[in-house]
């Protein structure tokens, strides 16, 4: 094994450690050191905003988990397209506060990873869309 490949990061490794340091922390301080200090998260596909920075991820986070009595991810499956792109599809599954009612979605995220750090996610609704996204940036990229 190169110098190169013994330092390169395992992106779809640190995905499921983002998820489940989320599931069980419910803390962004756990979670801003994945961030690069640039980071977008893109949810406008949920009709839930676009953040910019890890500031405005962290208050977006905080108050979204503030509305949950329990939330949980479970990834479904994660593919990696090469050059820092991976696509996560995820099924989320949670009780709202003052509620008894289980809430579910499925949806699937892309993530840029740059220099071990996420640069960029972008939340979609439909797979098919998400999976074209993802070749194309990976394609982008390379």
């Amino acid at each position: 094994m190169s110098e190169e490949e013994s330092t390169t990061p395992d992106l779809v490794e640190m995905t499921r450690v983002f998820f489940e340091t989320m599931d069980r922390d419910w803390d962004f301080d756990s979670l801003a050191g994945f961030f690069a200090s640039d980071a977008v998260w893109d949810l406008s596909g949920s009709h839930l905003g676009i953040y910019e920075g890890v500031a405005a991820i962290g208050d977006f986070l905080v108050g979204y988990w503030a509305t949950w009595e329990d939330h949980h991810h479970e990834i479904e499956a994660i593919h990696d397209f090469g050059h820092g792109v991976l696509s996560v599809a995820v099924r989320e599954d949670g009780c709202l506060r003052g509620s008894d009612a289980r809430v579910q979605a499925r949806h699937l995220q892309v993530f840029e990873w740059v220099h071990g750090e996420i640069r960029r996610i972008t939340g979609y609704a439909d797979i098919d869309e998400a999976r074209a996204a993802a070749e194309r940036l990976a394609r982008e990229r390379g």
